[in-house]
């Protein structure tokens, strides 16, 4: 099975791709840095899975993987954390009333989930939490929009800018995806000075290590069970 791991930027990419050059494993996998942002990843994902279609070599997997920004005290700086729903906090219209998603407005979806299965076996071997990973167009930067997040989605684990992107170009294509994140910092108040970039990144590349026995026992046929609420 032919796997491609979507990045944001390259030291994301390397993180991942130092995994495969210290355990590489039979299945495939390229590693591509897409670009920051949802359109730029999904764009760069399209792209990948459309050429390797015509080519005769598909992939069978989607990762969107880096780092983010966790929710405390759930997902600390340093863990890892495992989407078993891929969400877009803001796309559709505001009212009066408050925020109203696309899919209230009769258009598109606002979430992806990935394959239960593998999301346990991931979470199993790496250590993961598991739960909803948020896409957001700007990064939270303060405890009012923190608070207001948890509020909207009270599974939230963490937040980034890529995910939904690589899900709506996998979905396209009707692959399955996955979406990991190392945690640099909190979710809230900007403090460039308390991230942990570094720590993120090593818990990317520890994971990935870790990868190679699940996904190859993993059957990608398998109907995807419905999740807990």
């Amino acid at each position: 099975m032919r796997i491609l791991v979507a990045t944001a930027v390259p030291a994301e990419r390397d993180a991942v791709a130092r995994a495969f050059t210290a355990a590489p494993g039979p299945d495939t996998y390229d590693v591509l840095a897409a670009g920051v942002g949802c359109a730029a990843a999904a764009a760069a994902t399209a792209t990948a899975l459309t050429t390797a279609a015509l080519t005769g070599a598909a992939y069978g997997l989607v990762v969107s993987a880096g780092i983010g920004g966790g929710f405390l005290p759930e997902a600390p700086v340093g863990s890892l954390v495992i989407a078993d729903e891929i969400t877009v906090v803001d796309l559709g219209a505001e009212t009066p009333e408050g925020f109203v998603p696309v899919t209230e407005l009769g258009f598109g979806t606002v979430s992806h989930r990935p394959p239960k299965t593998l999301v346990r076996d991931i979470a199993g071997v790496t250590g993961a939490r598991t739960g909803t990973v948020l896409t957001v167009s700007t990064v939270t930067g303060s405890a009012e929009r923190a608070a207001e997040l948890r509020r909207s989605h009270p599974r939230a684990l963490a937040e980034a800018m890529e995910g939904f992107g690589v899900a709506e170009a996998a979905a396209a294509h009707g692959v399955p995806v996955l979406e990991l994140r190392g945690v640099s910092n909190p979710v809230g108040p900007r403090d460039r000075a308390a991230w942990r970039i570094g720590d993120a990144l090593a818990a990317l590349t520890e994971a990935f290590g870790k990868l190679a026995p699940v996904l190859e026992s993993w059957n990608p046929h398998e109907p995807n069970e419905p999740h807990e609420p």
